[in-house]
């Protein structure tokens, strides 16, 4: 038994970060298509991003349905910490969820498309600018008293670190989203998105090199993981592959490559999560609430995690399918080949 409690909370802090990387790969496309829809020069430029969204984007964000539903089953008290502590960037990000969905399905029906179309691609930065402060300020730490419970004031999540966050969250997701317009598109609207991929690409490196060197200075527990024996060796090796994918990811892009920078996007994402993951871990919130502290029961861990057994696979066929289905370029009368 003693085995198990210590093994449970932390498939379950993988689960829940499998369920997290899923959400900001696939809704963050989404999400970057959204906010590059705010720079399209006329309506069918912006009708064709859309268009490329519209068989997808509602089945990316069940992944952050589960892993809400997953933090709440297995961590319990970092549900509830979590969630008095960002209640505003949360708020904003479900606000922008709405907003950009509303408008979705109400753009084909008006005369007037205008009013729409912004609302489109506000929802879409509204909700990557809640996630970036919400991940900004878990970074930073939440205050708790010894119980687990919130004693921070409201705008505890608003600083200069968690706005450095969120920033280049945004930029990252319009480096993703370009990329999949790129794979998506043809002709003039492809061109445009490969520049817009390479400035996305920059903007998002100098965010994660700002981001490196303030982390262990304003951040005493990162500085303390960061140092560690033998992470620190891992973490060495981080940005050095961070670079060499950027270097490929900018070449594949000089190249004209379609699919590649889509794949090597995922990458970087993918080792972001995973010096993100090795700098949290063991904790649910960093330096304050370990996974061992918030777990629930091991009994309601083992019955979660059958059913999640299960689930996983089904979403992922889902997923799968949808994207086989509904393969193939997205095109315009004045933007084809």
């Amino acid at each position: 038994m003693e085995t198990l409690n210590y093994l449970l909370p932390q498939v379950w802090f993988i689960i829940l970060a499998l369920f997290l990387f899923l959400y900001v790969m696939l809704d963050g496309f989404d999400l970057g298509v959204g906010i590059l829809s705010l720079t399209s020069s006329d309506d069918e430029r912006r009708g064709i991003l859309m268009t490329s969204l519209s068989n997808i984007w509602d089945a990316n964000e069940t992944w952050l349905v589960l892993m809400a539903g997953g933090l709440f089953g297995a961590f319990p008290l970092a549900y509830g910490t979590i969630l008095n502590a960002l209640y505003i960037p949360i708020f904003v990000m479900v606000f922008g969820f709405i907003f950009r969905g509303v408008a979705f399905e109400f753009r084909e029906q008006a005369n007037r498309k205008l009013f729409w179309n912004f609302a489109f691609g506000a929802g879409s930065f509204s909700a990557a600018l809640g996630q970036g402060f919400a991940l900004g300020a878990v970074l930073k730490g939440i205050n708790v008293d010894e119980a687990g419970h919130f004693i921070g004031t409201t705008w505890d999540w608003l600083s200069l670190p968690s706005v450095l966050v969120a920033l280049t969250l945004i930029q990252g997701y319009v480096l993703i989203g370009s990329t999949y317009l790129i794979w998506k598109t043809t002709g003039e609207l492809q061109e445009t998105h490969y520049k817009t991929a390479k400035i996305a690409a920059w903007t998002t490196l100098i965010g994660a090199i700002l981001i490196t060197i303030t982390t262990p200075i304003i951040y005493e527990n990162a500085r303390f993981r960061l140092f560690q024996q033998p992470l620190v060796y891992i973490f060495a090796i981080i940005p050095v592959l961070g670079v060499v994918l950027i270097w490929q990811l900018l070449q594949s892009l000089n190249h004209k490559e379609e699919i590649a920078p889509f794949l090597w996007t995922i990458l970087l994402f993918g080792l972001s999560f995973i010096g993100l993951g090795l700098i949290v871990f063991p904790y649910i919130i960093p330096n304050k609430i370990n996974i061992y502290e918030a777990a629930a029961d091991p009994s309601s861990l083992v019955i979660m995690l059958i059913f999640i057994g299960f689930l996983i696979p089904v979403m992922l066929f889902y997923n799968l399918y949808q994207y086989i289905v509904f393969r193939g370029k997205v095109t315009g009368n004045n933007y084809g080949e």
